[in-house]
């Protein structure tokens, strides 16, 4: 009972992690756009459809190469453009080709937006096209770094301070950033809010990972890891539903802040775990927490720390002082995970799943806008479809283990994405399933190694394993969309690099132990 109130509480949390990370792809949409006009509309000219006001036109357009051609109330003929405007120097009638001479002009009464479908986005507040459209392609990559950050200093800091002070704070963090995104003053307080914002996010979502591994049990560990995936996936879903009914940028941010606010109310309740009391040498802290955690699931068995830590504490009795004693308030750091051969091995293959699990991912969900349709629906599905892969993963995971889990479907991404490049173009049915499954696959190793490095490290480096794994997981989602753009150079060359690095994973794994039903280690 008490893990289970502990872990829900945890995971709903893992929502908001889900919901910022996909947030800008409703917030940062660039419209339809044109020059802006200098003076009073009197009639609106598109091809051979004429309308009375621009907004009229906005239905049919189809192209940015498209102009419009507007007459004003005192008589001029302006020709709109998308980064340009033109006037007809000779203004007899209102025809929509014209070979006569033209003055042009740049665009200094700023734009006209399509607002049928958002009445406001960051691009639209603050004119983020032609000269500066490359601030609204900085947006996402700018807060995919503040994540990548985020992930190495707050587990960093969970391994030093311990989990429960981190959940406090990036929790909080993420409703006060969250917030103030929405009332922020220009583009780059803006792009700055949300760096921190990510930060937090990434944060929480490494150490809760941890948190709810050292809370649950053996038996319980691989769904209740594996599921808080399913959580963050559950966050894109509502940023789905929100984007569809919310059409302002803030007004939509700030809904999307406070739909977590309940676990910030009430997150200063979650203990810190007995695990990191325990290494950190704490064992009234951790007996407390092991006494309410018997209380509350009426276990009438005491259970002593003294007599669990018997053995530990004979041998610091016997060893004496010195040694031991730096030894147990060593500070660790990023090269403990390199200590040794061994465990140099094991991070750099750990390190390569992350990368390749994060490159793997974006690069079928970015192949997947091809499927058309309403862009709600189509991000809503890209969240559910998560959903099974995770069952499956928890159903491999503990059937056949976490290695002989990860190999395969590793390897089968790997074939699926060479499978891809014999279908012809032509068959788009074919191409969206097998890139679905493609996803699916990917998926599976991508969610198994969140609690599969947790299990591979000890204690008093967990975090800092997880934490510097995510950090390679989201170089890997920085490095994806410009694997996409390999596209202009051999249409197959980004699935052919996901392919080469699924396989070396994939081989690489074959060295890992096998951690099912292990105790996790403490030294």
């Amino acid at each position: 009972r008490f893990q289970a109130c502990v872990y829900f509480a945890s995971v709903f949390q893992a929502m908001s992690c889900g919901i910022h990370y996909l947030a800008s792809v409703f917030m940062a949409v660039t419209p339809n756009f044109v020059c802006g006009i200098p003076g009073n509309v009197s009639s609106v000219l598109f091809y051979n459809s004429s309308e009375s006001s621009i907004e009229d036109i906005w239905t049919l357009w189809t192209s940015t190469e498209n102009y419009i051609v507007v007459q004003l109330e005192n008589g001029e003929i302006w020709e709109l453009n998308q980064c340009s405007r033109s006037k007809r120097e000779v203004s007899l009638d209102l025809a929509y080709e014209y070979k006569g001479n033209k003055s042009i002009f740049s665009c200094s009464d700023g734009f006209l937006y399509d607002d049928t479908k958002w009445k406001s986005t960051v691009v639209t507040q603050w004119d983020l096209v032609c000269d500066r459209e490359w601030l609204a392609k900085l947006i996402q990559p700018t807060f995919m770094l503040g994540v990548l950050i985020g992930a190495v200093i707050f587990g960093d800091i969970a391994d030093r301070l311990g989990r429960q002070r981190v959940i406090w704070f990036t929790s909080a963090g993420q409703f006060v950033f969250g917030v103030a995104v929405a009332f922020t003053f220009d583009y780059y307080s803006f792009v700055i809010v949300r760096f921190l914002l990510a930060m937090v996010s990434s944060g929480y979502l490494v150490v809760a990972f941890v948190y709810v591994t050292e809370f649950v049990g053996i038996k319980a560990r691989t769904w209740a890891s594996m599921h808080v995936h399913a959580f963050f996936a559950v966050g894109i879903m509502v940023v789905a539903l929100v984007g569809f009914l919310v059409r302002t940028w803030w007004v939509y941010q700030i809904f999307l802040s406070i739909a977590t606010l309940p676990f910030v109310l009430c997150c200063w309740m979650l203990p810190e775990t007995p695990f990191w009391l325990l290494s950190e040498e704490r064992y009234e802290d951790a007996q407390k927490v092991i006494n309410i955690m018997a209380r509350w699931n009426k276990v009438s068995t005491p259970c002593k720390v003294s007599e669990l830590c018997s053995v530990q504490q004979d041998d610091l009795v016997s060893g004496g002082t010195g040694d031991n004693d730096t030894s147990s308030t060593k500070k660790h750091n990023i090269l403990d995970l390199f200590c040794n051969w061994h465990i140099a091995r094991r991070t750099i293959t750990v390190w390569l799943i992350w990368f390749t699990g994060s490159l793997g991912y974006y690069v079928f969900s970015l192949s997947s806008v091809s499927l058309g349709g309403n862009e709600y629906l189509n991000l809503f599905l890209i969240g559910a479809v998560e959903l099974p892969c995770y069952v499956i993963a928890c159903i491999g995971m503990d059937k056949l283990g976490r290695r002989n889990t990860l190999i395969p479907f590793l390897i089968l991404s790997a074939l699926i994405c060479v499978l891809i490049m014999f279908i012809p173009q032509d068959f788009n049915i074919l191409i969206v399933l097998a890139n679905m499954a493609g996803k699916f696959s990917i998926g599976v190793a991508f969610g198994l190694i969140y609690l599969y490095t947790a299990e591979l490290y000890p204690t008093i480096v967990r975090s800092l394993a997880v934490g510097s794994g995510s950090m390679m997981c989201r170089a890997g989602s920085v490095v994806a969309p410009f694997c996409v753009y390999l596209r202009s150079v051999w249409i197959f060359m980004p699935l052919l690099l996901v392919g080469i690095m699924a396989l070396l994973s994939g081989i690489l794994t074959i060295m890992l132990p096998e951690t099912l039903g292990k105790p996790l280690t403490n030294t």
